[in-house]
């Protein structure tokens, strides 16, 4: 149950990177009985498969696969023995990721 609460916060706060409608008062208003429609907005993203800004939208499973390239590698000198100083290094966030990370900050735990 845990895991479904945490992918539930996931993707609401990440509504403007996946193919999800942005447009919440719609929803509050809308018939419960009649069929979910999704907005224009929605649809636009949809039809192009990419923001306004031109990057591609992304399911959750599709922005949790981009956010798994971000690691951190724990490296030595050729040659070093085992007892040698090590240094971390850390790949760079492409502009997604970094987007993604910073509206997981607004969760409030």
């Amino acid at each position: 149950m845990l895991a479904y609460y945490v992918e539930l916060h996931m993707c609401q706060v990440w509504r403007e990177l996946l193919f999800a409608d942005e447009d919440l008062e719609v929803k509050k208003e809308r018939d419960p009985v009649a069929p979910a429609r999704r907005s224009e907005a929605a649809l636009h993203k949809i039809a192009l498969r990419a923001l306004d800004d031109g990057t591609p939208v992304h399911s959750f499973q599709t922005l949790l696969q981009e956010l798994s390239t971000i690691v951190r590698n724990t490296c030595n000198t050729r040659g070093a023995r085992a007892d040698s100083p090590t240094f971390q290094m850390v790949t760079t966030a492409n502009p997604t990721q970094r987007r993604a990370l910073e509206l997981l900050q607004s969760i409030a735990v």
